[in-house]
């Protein structure tokens, strides 16, 4: 039976009002911390979440549903390589599709998707050099976080001054060190989600043992329980470094 206006319309309204059913109609039954995400609206995320747990679809409609119901906004992708820029950009792509391409698209190519309504999304290598010219950002994702350099994550904050966008960070852990480490453990003013895989109903627990047995403690922690640990080139637990140091002595520069 085919659709009217009215039903058109209540459905839009439904999605512009829901993120969580925009991802839904996309073929992507959103998991509660999902639908959590989406709804939330928070200024500044941290998402730290396992191995195929489903943060970048979730991350997809986000800015999906940002592009669709701000008119004019500028959605910027920011990745370690241009290669996963383009991957999470392909899932931009794919949920628009699936969506039944709700509006017409103004221009669209392998790194750019514009809207007719003037909102822009643009995949973006994380070289610090090739994002200084963009400004007024209303949605800045920062994808695999933990493996962007501190130096690119300071250049891009000043982007969100006047337009008050969001920031999204989401990774898996990648050691003590880094911006998303530091955020992680002693930021303030962010949304914070940790999804580890047993939390996710897609990873079927045996895969777990297995990835477990197969691979060394460091690794599974890291990639599968989102915990922070030391990497496996470090030649001193950080907890030892932390506790060989004290204020209450001075350096040997200046003691006298």
């Amino acid at each position: 039976m085919a659709t009217t206006t009215a039903e058109a319309l209540a459905t839009d309204l439904a999605y512009a009002l829901d993120p969580a059913q925009l991802m839904a109609a996309c073929g992507w039954a959103p998991d509660p911390w999902q639908a959590q995400m989406l709804r939330a609206q928070a200024p500044r995320t941290l998402l730290v979440a396992s191995r195929q747990a489903g943060k970048s679809v979730t991350t997809a409609c986000v800015a999906l549903h940002t592009a669709l119901y701000q008119p004019g906004s500028l959605i910027l992708l920011l990745s370690p390589s241009l290669r996963q820029s383009q991957e999470l950009f392909k899932k931009v792509q794919d949920a628009y599709r699936r969506l039944g391409q709700p509006t017409p698209l103004q221009a669209e190519s392998a790194l750019r998707l514009e809207t007719t309504g003037g909102s822009r999304i643009i995949s973006l290598p994380g070289t610090e050099p090739t994002v200084r010219g963009y400004s007024g950002v209303d949605l800045l994702v920062i994808d695999e976080a933990a493996r962007v350099l501190d130096e690119l994550y300071y250049s891009v904050r000043p982007m969100l001054a006047v337009s008050h966008g969001r920031l999204l960070a989401l990774s898996t852990p990648w050691g003590k060190r880094g911006f998303f480490y530091h955020e992680w453990t002693a930021g303030q003013d962010w949304q914070r989600i940790r999804i580890p895989a047993p939390a996710c109903p897609r990873i079927p627990a045996s895969f777990l043992e297995e990835e477990r047995r197969s691979l060394p403690p460091l690794f599974f922690a890291s990639e599968y329980l989102c915990e922070f640990v030391d990497t496996i080139d470090q030649v001193f637990r950080t907890e030892d470094v932390l506790g060989a140091v004290s204020a209450d002595v001075l350096p040997l520069a200046f003691a006298r």
